[in-house]
């Protein structure tokens, strides 16, 4: 294993000059550190982070902050965790997961005032969330994935979810759906400003009536239970859908499940997208699900390395970006059923398969 005496004698500098350039305790030409680096390199140089941290005073460690329940994390979430993770690693720095919710103010100001991270990525931010405001006081650079209300000098990176949501919605107005109710996280997530939640539903509903459809929108609990319970709020207030639109990973199932028990076919009676959903999921489900892929792995990437250069180049660059999903279109959508004629009437309803066996 290749040591900073190695290093030296190949750059043909002093120990010391390593060290510097390690550390950035002093200025070094940039030839110099060119060398440097060109014979870390070559030796395969991997400097011990304890130390740097010691002569830096700092730890070379970052915290990604997230709420989490007894679920853990989804293919999905775990997306943006690697996607950190790994730009944490390839700059020298360790990423640490800690699961701070809007609700553990005290334990974040703990955690900040212990000096252990040199800077935190925030996610799952809610609109008005706290704890922005209780790393700013302790010092703490942040970087978002999400976004607050106001995101007046705040870095961030974040799904656009009105593009993503406006994309899902043309895809099931150009294969003649007009009758299409959007399930979204639950009504708790939504009242306590959940940004992906509020953000989609306000996208929902534009997009919608920017095609003089009318928007129907449930709440559903993020469970397969609350799956069931959507899709069956969702016939009662509006039986002649044609398509469900779905941002709620863990409901999706269930939608799906009730369907198939109400005897009505995926895509032949009813299309279904699943919203903000990773290639792993969408593949699980039978047809797999046509879906608005999330950019996690890219946007946990992108925010920390936000984060590493407001720490390494000391500045206040306030990064804010926006990448949508990428529509990737599998077996479960299909075009509209074909109107008929009702009994006894001009209207026209949707012609449905019947249940399993008529």
């Amino acid at each position: 294993m290749a040591t900073m005496h190695d290093v030296a004698r190949l750059a043909r500098v002093s120990v010391s000059t390593v060290s510097y350039v390690l550390t950035g305790t002093r200025p070094i030409s940039q030839a110099t550190r060119d060398k440097v680096l060109a014979a870390m390199a070559e030796l395969d140089y991997q400097p011990n982070a304890m130390a740097r941290g010691l002569a830096s005073r700092r730890s070379r460690i970052v915290g990604l902050l997230m709420p989490m329940d007894e679920r853990g994390l989804g293919a999905t979430e775990t997306a943006f965790v690697t996607g950190a993770a790994a730009a944490a690693s390839a700059a020298g720095y360790h990423l640490v997961l800690s699961p701070v919710g809007v609700g553990d103010l005290d334990d974040l100001r703990r955690l900040a005032s212990q000096r252990m991270l040199d800077g935190a990525v925030l996610m799952e931010v809610q609109v008005e969330d706290g704890r922005v405001a209780a790393l700013q006081e302790a010092g703490v650079p942040l970087v978002l994935i999400g976004r607050t209300g106001d995101t007046t000098g705040l870095a961030y990176v974040d799904i656009d979810f009105e593009q993503t949501v406006r994309q899902a919605v043309e895809h099931l107005v150009g294969l003649g759906h007009r009758r299409i109710v959007y399930v979204n996280h639950s009504a708790a997530t939504i009242a306590a400003g959940y940004g992906p939640a509020v953000r989609t539903r306000d996208a929902f509903v534009a997009a919608m009536s920017g095609h003089g459809l009318e928007p129907v929108m449930i709440p559903a609990e993020d469970s397969a239970a609350g799956g069931r319970a959507a899709l069956t709020a969702a016939l009662d207030q509006a039986p002649d859908l044609t398509a469900v639109l779905a941002m709620n990973e863990n409901a999706i199932f269930g939608i799906l499940g009730e369907l198939a028990v109400r005897g009505l076919a995926v895509p032949h009676d009813v299309s279904v997208v699943s919203m903000v959903t990773s290639p792993q999921v969408a593949e699980l489900a039978t047809p797999a699900l046509t879906a608005m892929t999330s950019p996690g792995s890219a946007l946990g990437r992108m925010a920390v390395e936000a984060l590493l250069r407001r720490l390494e180049d000391g500045g206040d660059d306030d990064h804010q970006r926006l990448l949508p999903c990428a529509l990737e279109i599998r077996g479960s959508t299909g075009p509209a059923p074909r109107p008929t004629a009702a009994a006894g009437g001009g209207d026209t309803v949707p012609t449905r398969s019947g249940p399993p066996g008529t």
